[in-house]
């Protein structure tokens, strides 16, 4: 019997926030399309999260596209450029840190608005955010705009008429905390993602770069512990 669902493609990086987002677009009634990326990232280990993440979240299907963004670098996640550790909340958002990766969700927008026109889908879900964020300038709201105007302007489905391309942002106004929250009330296991810039080999996140901090921030103004295992000399502030 076929069915009706709606589609949606849903950028699934294996971390916290498109975990959720993921969560979110299941819960709206979509047949979920979940797309990664193997862009050359020294936080590798995150694929492994989001293989896991679209078996437990019941995705209809999960690809990874592999792309090499270490050919540009200009980033601590794709060049020889240290990650930062230990940094205040004054410190994550005085400037757009080295974490920033150039360009990367107008490349992965791309990726999802090609895969949305073969497989029928007018639904992209991203899980960016605007409160607890390092300042990314490709996770703001006119960003998002921006890129959905063009969209709808550059493929063939779309000037046929077929497809008008939403790009869904559910997470975009939320704390950490907030984020956490509505993943646990959906069922999101959060022990299967990973957030980490820097992780070890098997996959354990350093507790100190910004990803980690802002991550623990929200567990902690959430009331709820946070299931992944971080370093001994870290459990005090995890």
């Amino acid at each position: 019997m076929q069915s009706n669902t709606k589609k949606a493609v849903v950028l699934l990086s294996g971390g916290l926030d498109s975990a959720t987002a993921l969560a979110i677009a299941k819960s709206e009634g979509y047949n979920v399309y979940a797309l990664s990326f193997s862009y050359g990232q020294r936080h590798g280990w995150e694929l492994e999260a989001a293989k896991q993440l679209a078996k437990s979240l019941e995705a209809s299907e999960h690809r990874i596209a592999n792309i090499d963004l270490r050919a540009f670098g200009g980033s601590a996640l794709t060049d020889d450029i240290a990650v930062p550790k230990a940094r205040s909340l004054d410190e994550m958002t005085k400037s757009i840190p080295v974490t920033y990766v150039p360009a990367r969700n107008t490349i992965f927008l791309s990726f999802a608005l090609a895969w949305a026109e073969v497989c029928g889908s007018s639904d992209v879900f991203i899980g960016v955010n605007a409160l607890d964020y390092s300042g990314y300038p490709d996770c703001r709201p006119e960003f998002i705009e921006a890129f959905e105007r063009m969209a709808n302007l550059a493929t063939k489905a779309g000037v046929e008429g077929r497809q008008v391309l939403k790009i869904h942002t559910p997470l975009i106004s939320l704390s950490k905390a907030d984020i956490i929250r509505r993943g646990i009330e959906l069922g999101v296991d959060y022990g299967l993602t990973s957030s980490c810039y820097d992780p070890s080999p098997s996959g354990q996140p350093c507790g100190q770069c910004d990803s980690c901090l802002l991550r623990k921030k929200g567990f902690r103004e959430c009331g709820t512990r946070d299931p992944l295992p971080y370093p001994k000399e870290d459990k005090a502030s995890a």
